[in-house]
């Protein structure tokens, strides 16, 4: 590493750790219903988007309605985006005329945008339409990033309300996060990168003659509005088949800077958000520095697994973009993988084992090191219940989180939030392995093969959406079975989360005593550290140690397969 990358990191970080607080207060505000003032020329629309869709924004919903709500809402907007797929022939805006998207590909696309994941079985310049693109996937990008804000919002309403039996409202807060948050964001983004080369078109894509003399069509289309949600909201899905390393939308080093930090500035304000709005900035703070640590630790192992890989020093290159390097890469595909985001300027097949196996296990941790936006969130706090309910069990006490006693359905709540991800991931990898179809599917043998499966279930059950690009994804397990393993990956989270919060807010909070656990200091820090670890490595480690961790010594010994 060069001086220049070592600067690269640190203005990073330092930018992210500046910028959380700034964006976490105005997260808090919004969802507060209390909006900057420089946004609130816009209360008129919030007001006009409720008369028009008969809300009242002020009526509280049980956790009930609130799911419900939000699961039907999800599930309407991923069948809106299932037909344009289907009939995008037969719609404007479609200057290729692409034929409709085969249905499992397309069942597979819709659930996959409505659940923040954006795995993606299509390349998207061959095969959707600009219509399609902008109506169907860049839309969903804005309400699936919503969504998990809501749902932070009602978690975090679950332990500020005492012997309450509402979470807020659904509605209020998806209109809010978009209108106040996601959209003045996306748009100044969206600019910049055009200012950086990033194409924004409804042209019909131009044919050019090239040096051989051959013809050669040049994708257009109107990519830097979805690249803007898409690494802002940590959806993911790129506009073109090989997302974030194709020129058209992360043409050059600064727009490449810009949209790394883009994809974990909200994550990151959503664990100070928290802290406002339960009044608990220094446990919020605890949260946040176990999350940079984790990232931390993994961008250090996979840098230093990559310039000290065994063998030429050139295959560091390998699977990378010229224009990025290696920093820039690595860095990209650790901060892709813990913000559940999914998008690639490199490919994550090429990485070394160890590289390509901590991006891996970013994912398994649950997308728990900030995470998605909003899901980070509530996925660690089901983490940080498990571990103070243990710090209980150690000393003999009814556990407390931030003032509330956790009883035996808040801790089934957590588990099952921490544990059904697993479970879709462990089933998807074991349909792989048994079925002709999943293994003709891989590209690979040895090690690498089994890295690929479990990388890809990983990726779909917890909403990442990056994959190894050797993996056939096209196939009816991986497209049905896929849609089923993420949204099993997205609502079997939710649910439970909201159940947690609706009990949470019908109890009265506790005054701390000298017997209650702290849950903003070091002891703590470790603690659920070592919970998350201990998480992970009980459910996955191994199959990890027979993938990644085997073809990398397998590499330092001189062999491959």
């Amino acid at each position: 590493m060069t001086a220049a990358d070592v600067t690269y990191l640190a203005l990073f970080v330092a930018l992210l750790v500046l910028a959380t607080p700034l964006l976490g207060t105005w997260l808090a505000a919004t969802l507060r219903g209390e909006p900057p003032t420089w946004l609130r020329w816009l209360a008129p629309l919030e007001r006009a988007i409720y008369r028009v869709g008969g809300v009242d924004a002020s009526a509280e919903m049980t956790w009930s309605r609130y799911a419900a709500a939000l699961v039907v809402f999800n599930l309407l907007g991923g069948a809106v985006l299932l037909a344009l797929q289907l009939a995008q022939a037969h719609l404007p805006l479609n200057p290729q005329n692409f034929a409709g998207v085969p249905l499992g590909v397309a069942v597979n696309t819709a659930v996959s945008f409505l659940t923040n994941t954006n795995w993606q079985a299509y390349s998207g310049e061959a095969s959707l339409s600009y219509l399609t693109q902008l109506a169907g996937l860049g839309v969903q990008n804005f309400l699936s990033a919503a969504t998990g804000l809501a749902v932070m919002a009602a978690l975090a309403r679950g332990f500020s309300r005492k012997s309450a039996a509402g979470l807020g409202n659904f509605w209020a807060d998806l209109v809010r996060s978009t209108l106040y948050v996601l959209l003045p964001l996306s748009l100044v983004f969206a600019v910049v990168l055009v200012s950086q080369g990033v194409v924004q078109s409804f042209a019909p894509y131009p044919t050019a003659t090239t040096l051989a003399g051959a013809a050669q069509v040049i994708p257009l289309g109107p990519a830097a509005s979805q690249i803007a949600i898409k690494q802002l909201g940590t959806n993911g899905g790129g506009f073109f088949g090989v997302n974030s390393a194709h020129p058209f939308e992360n043409p050059t080093p600064l727009a490449n800077f810009l949209q790394t930090l883009a994809l974990l500035l909200l994550p990151a304000a959503c664990v100070y958000a928290y802290g406002v709005l339960v009044g608990a900035k220094r446990h919020a703070r605890v949260l946040f520095a176990v999350m940079l640590i984790f990232f931390l630790g993994a961008l250090g192992l996979s840098l230093w697994s990559e310039y000290a890989a065994p063998g030429s020093a050139a295959l560091a290159q390998e699977g990378k973009e010229v224009r990025f390097g290696v920093t820039p890469s690595i860095l990209w595909a650790n901060a892709t993988t813990v913000a559940s985001n999914g998008s690639v300027n490199a490919m994550h097949s090429s990485l070394s084992p160890l590289a390509g196996g901590l991006a891996l296990f970013n994912i398994l941790l649950g997308e728990i090191i900030f995470g998605g936006i909003g899901s980070g969130l509530y996925g660690m706090v089901m983490i940080a219940l498990l571990a103070v309910f243990l710090a209980g069990l150690m000393v003999g006490r009814t556990p407390e989180y931030l003032g509330k006693k956790i009883e035996a359905f808040e801790v089934r709540m957590a588990v099952l939030a921490i544990l059904l991800p697993c479970a879709g991931v462990l089933l998807g990898c074991a349909a792989s392995f048994a079925t002709e179809a999943g293994r003709a599917a891989v590209g690979n043998a040895g090690p690498h093969a089994l890295t690929e499966i479990l990388y890809a279930w990983g990726s779909m059950a917890n909403n990442n959406g990056s994959a190894f690009g050797s993996l056939d994804a096209t196939g009816d397990l991986y497209t049905w079975g896929g849609a089923l393993a993420m949204l099993l990956g997205r609502f079997g989270v939710i649910v439970p989360v909201l159940a947690a919060a609706g009990r949470f807010a019908a109890k009265k909070t506790v005054p701390p005593s000298s017997g209650t656990f702290p849950t903003d200091g070091p002891l703590f820090a470790v603690l659920l550290s070592a919970v998350i670890v201990l998480v992970a490595a009980l459910t996955y480690f191994p199959a990890l140690t027979l993938g990644p961790v085997l073809e990398h010594l397998l590499l330092a010994a001189g062999r491959t397969f």
